[in-house]
């Protein structure tokens, strides 16, 4: 019996506590976040509403462009090929090589980079020219980069397939002409290499399976035994240097 009024005491306690710290808490102002339309008064104002709208989705749809218009395709496909060669399906982890892939990516693109915005963030920002004059711009060192990377087999398709004449420059390509073709060109360059990386190792597949065959080990996966050589034959040779160094120059040459 004496527990249980000291249970109960207990609880009407922490109640009291509890209502008499009501005012103080009701005493906090928290900010309140409305998100809403309003009618605009002017043209003006509309017109910044619709580019803030177009802002956001530029900004939802930025790594879709990111992957698409850049090195970043290349880069981490032939780095996911490498890993699969090496019979490492899953080191190094896929953060490991998306982080490196969007770091050489950085990297090779730092010049156009730097044009972008010298050309055309810069004097946008200073107010020197106008938010079309700034894409026009920042679109020139972009399809630049992606002409130069862009074999004529894949534009000449996807100009076939618009059903348009044959440009007489580069400038006369269309941006949703180019940019497919750039990807295919990526794609195809891509493969080129990892099948390059993968025969060396292939080679160590046959030569162990071989032996497993001959010395009646039918049951020993050859994966388990060929996966040290091909660690061995890699860190010999240093091969992420290899790979890296070979990709950087494949894009700046």
């Amino acid at each position: 019996m004496k527990l249980k009024n000291q249970l109960w005491g207990l609880i009407g306690a922490t109640l009291c506590m509890l209502f008499a710290g009501m005012p103080a808490f009701s005493a906090i102002a928290f900010p309140n976040i409305n998100i809403g339309m309003q009618t605009a008064n002017t043209p003006q104002e509309f017109t910044q509403g619709v580019q803030i709208m177009i802002l956001l989705t530029i900004l939802t749809l930025a790594p879709s462009i990111i992957i698409m218009t850049t090195a970043f395709i290349r880069i981490v496909i032939v780095l996911a090929l490498t890993r699969q060669a090496i019979g490492t399906t899953t080191l190094p982890p896929n953060q490991v090589i998306a982080g490196l892939a969007i770091i050489l990516t950085f990297f090779v693109m730092s010049p156009t980079i730097n044009t972008i915005n010298e050309t055309a963030i810069q004097p946008y920002m200073k107010n020197q020219i106008t938010q079309d004059v700034a894409l026009d711009k920042a679109m020139i060192p972009l399809r630049t980069f992606m002409l130069k990377q862009t074999g004529e087999k894949e534009l000449g398709l996807f100009i076939s397939m618009a059903k348009m004449e044959k440009p007489k420059n580069a400038s006369e390509v269309k941006n949703y002409i180019l940019i497919p073709a750039f990807v295919l060109s990526e794609l195809k360059t891509s493969f080129k290499i990892g099948f390059v990386i993968f025969l060396p190792f292939l080679v160590i597949d046959i030569v162990v399976a071989s032996i497993l065959v001959s010395m009646g080990m039918l049951f020993l996966p050859p994966a388990t035994v060929a996966t040290p050589f091909k660690l061995i034959l890699f860190v010999m040779i240093d091969g992420w240097y290899l790979i890296t160094k070979s990709l950087l120059e494949g894009f700046i040459t």
